[in-house]
């Protein structure tokens, strides 16, 4: 069809969308319960041990069972992975860059199916397993056009000024070796999908490892690289604990380099891993956020009430570019809240598989007594919950882990204003000086993203000043969240990341090479 999916497109989609995706749930629901094996150096592997995973939806409703990994798969995969290094860096960039899209192309003609199971494993609207599904094509098919049009990041220098001689010299960038990617639960195709084909399109191998609760995703992953006809040990899948499987992978003596996801302790721990041993290695780390918004006098309320219903309650908050601190005008404060209350009343909580209801599950039963601890904390604390605060146990719903999306109105004092809930609450504050605002919204040791809702004239006052690394100004799509590749760049500063450079930008392939000068005397 030609309609496009992304983020910024899908609020209004045709019925054949729909239609697709009714059917893609139909076939993937009558394939459920199957055994899923790890995927080593081009082969199926079983494993010691299995785990059935169940949907966040319903937990009586069984995904399959899910291999699970251990000391001696990781180093299979490793060494594998290891082995194919050699024959794939030699590989000419039009290769390695056909077979990524290949890998695009196959996920393009499953996005349907990949997106139904996204529904099912994570708890997504279909809308959001959709945008992601189609996401993760579009990073196999951006990163081999930026990888060919920057011809391999080979560049030729001046010649020495030598009399006499011919002295040439290059500029060459050379991957490393054997690529670690540690993906997330919230965005488990997208965020193995996005790293995996960066460093393998850069001449890299690769061992992805997937979240704890979402191992049906990189599997899927798995399926579509194996099905392009990717050589042996190029690409590895392994699943399990991050205790177990992803501390091994990091201390692994042929790991070169590793993308993680996920919280900031972990990652500050992996960046001083690599940084520590013989030399340091490369560690490209997106450690979360905690996302600010402000709303001036001068603010299109209908749009800024839609951008932070979006942004602040999409997947249930579970986003690390999730609105969760809002500040707001005085003047309009009252206005604003109002056309909050109303947007959160009408939101559709449910099975994530209807398509009337926006909101489904969070992801787990411990997410979902996190929920419940911050709520007693809110309310202990003195703050005011102008919407929201239950836990949803009634009916259908009973078996599901499913939650209200939260408006608080907080004391700055209160410690939930420092902390990363990754939960549906946002907490709001009223100000008078835009300055003490902006004070309040660069007062965190994160910087992912932000959002503005003003004047046209007040859009240079906050990207100037904003610390944070994706910026959107007066966009009802939403307030915070909504990056999509080949449009919006999608890194953090401060503790959100690593490396000061963002997914899908002119400087991120970059990340997965080293420069090598190479001078030669004719």
């Amino acid at each position: 069809m030609s309609f496009r999916l992304t983020y910024a497109t899908m609020f209004n989609p045709p019925e054949a969308m729909h239609e697709r995706f009714e059917a893609a749930m139909a076939r993937v629901s009558a394939d459920l319960g199957r055994r899923h094996e790890l995927f080593i150096d081009g082969q199926d592997r079983a494993a010691a041990d299995y785990a059935t995973r169940h949907s966040p939806i319903d937990s009586h409703l069984s995904l399959g069972e899910f291999a699970l990994a251990n000391a001696g798969d990781v180093d299979t995969a490793m060494r594998a992975a290891h082995a194919a290094f050699p024959a794939w860096r030699a590989l000419p960039v039009a290769e390695r860059a056909r077979l990524m899209r290949k890998v695009g192309d196959l996920m393009e003609e499953r996005v349907y199916d990949i997106a139904a199971a996204l529904t099912l494993e994570v708890g997504k609207n279909r809308m959001e397993a959709l945008g992601e599904a189609q996401e993760t094509v579009d990073f196999f098919h951006y990163y081999a056009d930026d990888y060919e049009q920057n011809a391999g990041f080979d560049r030729p220098l001046p010649n020495d000024p030598l009399d006499g001689v011919v002295s040439r010299n290059r500029s060459v960038m050379r991957p490393h070796g054997v690529w670690v990617v540690i993906a997330p639960f919230n965005f488990p195709f997208a965020l193995a999908g996005g790293p995996v084909a960066a460093a393998l399109v850069t001449g890299n191998t690769v061992v992805v490892k997937a979240a704890s609760d979402t191992p049906w995703s990189g599997r899927l992953l798995a399926d579509c690289i194996r099905d392009a006809g990717l050589p042996p040990g190029v690409f590895n899948y392994v699943s399990g604990s991050g205790r177990d499987v992803g501390e091994a992978l990091a201390h692994h003596p042929l790991t070169a380099g590793i993308t993680f996801t996920g919280s900031v302790g972990v990652g500050m721990q992996l960046l001083r891993q690599m940084a520590g041993g013989a030399y340091p290695r490369p560690c490209i780390a997106e450690m979360g956020g905690k996302n600010p918004c402000i709303v001036t006098a001068n603010a299109d309320l209908e749009r800024a009430a839609t951008g932070i219903v979006r942004s602040g309650f999409g997947m249930g908050g579970q986003k690390c570019s999730a609105l969760s601190r809002l500040y707001v005008h005085d003047s309009v404060a009252d206005e604003l809240i109002g056309l909050l209350r109303g947007k959160i009343e009408a939101i559709r909580i449910g099975d994530a598989r209807s398509r009337e209801n926006w909101l489904g599950p969070v992801i787990n039963a411990s997410a979902y007594g996190n929920y419940a601890g911050y709520m007693q904390q809110l309310q202990a604390d003195g703050a005011t919950v102008v919407a929201g605060g239950r836990q949803l146990r009634d009916g259908e719903l009973a078996r599901g882990y499913y939650v209200e999306p939260v408006l608080a109105e907080a004391d700055l004092a209160h410690p939930l204003w420092k902390q990363e809930m990754f939960l549906p609450i946002v907490m709001l504050h009223r100000y008078r000086d835009r300055e003490h605002a902006m004070r309040l919204a660069n007062d965190t040791d994160m910087g992912l993203t932000a959002g503005f809702y003003g004047g046209s004239d007040e859009v240079p006052w906050f990207q100037d000043r904003i610390e944070a690394g994706v910026t959107y100004a007066n966009r009802p799509q939403g307030a915070t969240t909504g990056a999509w590749p080949g449009y919006q760049p999608f890194g953090g500063w401060k503790g959100s990341g690593s490396t000061g450079k963002a997914i899908a930008s002119f400087y991120y392939l970059q990340q997965y090479l080293r420069e090598q000068s190479r001078t030669v005397v004719e």
